[in-house]
């Protein structure tokens, strides 16, 4: 009998971990998502993924706020303790983050220890406080951004957090290998979200100039991201490990 796969994914609610949810679900995943205020927002994802015929719920998780964590991991196994009778699960996707454009002399300190906070503490914490609830043949995905291997002026903060995640991704395959765990990169290029108040998707002038330097000749959309994570979340997918995969329809080439 097939085992029914679980996936968690952080910052499911909107935008890029909405997509990816969504993708899950097609794939005959069920899902758990995260948000951290917009519990509306994250009902009608569930709404949407339960309309797939796959198993949902959302769960309110600050992921800059670490001590939270051992509350959320009781409140996330219990869940599943009920409905599947194991708090075991399959898939972790570390999506959740926020933005910060500001040059180097620009940035504050308190910005400085916010991204890392949330885009490379809260990551790893929580990673390491999933792990031994991962089943072996689990994945890890880390979302990190094509802004880790080119430069724009202002993403200096970011860039340096995601960069370090994907060095603690391939640690993470490496140590794990022997549980029959995976970890990978998902490395977006700039996508039409409303991230970082939506500023790729609304001005022209920045849509524009990402396109002409994207070889494919536009921006990303969200349904560009989301079937590249499920995809890892496959049997097909299982030899893929350690590696960063960036989805930026060939930027700066």
């Amino acid at each position: 009998m097939k085992t029914q796969k679980i996936a968690l994914v952080t910052g499911g609610s909107r935008g890029l971990g909405r997509n990816m949810a969504i993708s899950l679900a097609k794939k005959g995943i069920d899902v758990m998502i995260t948000y951290n205020s917009n519990r509306t927002e994250a009902e009608k994802v569930v709404s949407e993924i339960q309309s797939l015929g796959q198993k949902a719920n959302a769960f309110q998780l600050n992921t800059s706020d670490s001590d939270s964590f051992e509350q959320f991991i009781q409140k996330i196994t219990q869940y599943l303790k009920e409905n599947t009778g194991s708090p075991h699960f399959d898939f972790l996707i570390n999506n959740a983050g926020t933005a910060l454009y500001a040059t180097i002399e620009e940035t504050s300190e308190a910005q400085l220890d916010e991204m890392f906070t949330i885009h490379f503490k809260g990551v790893f914490l929580l990673t390491q406080k999933v792990i031994p609830f991962l089943n072996s043949g689990g994945r890890i995905i880390n979302i990190s951004s094509g802004l880790a291997r080119f430069s724009f002026v202002g993403s200096s903060v970011y860039a340096s957090m995601k960069g370090a995640v994907e060095v603690l991704t391939r640690y993470l395959a490496k140590e794990l290998g022997a549980k029959g765990i995976t970890a990978n990169i998902v490395a977006p290029g700039a996508i039409e979200t409303d991230f970082g108040g939506g500023k790729v998707r609304d001005d022209k002038t920045i849509n524009a100039h990402i396109a002409n330097i994207t070889a494919l000749g536009r921006v990303g959309l969200p349904d560009d991201i989301g079937g590249v994570v499920a995809f890892l979340c496959t049997e097909e997918a299982r030899w893929v490990n350690g590696q960063r995969i960036e989805v930026s329809g060939g930027m700066i080439l």
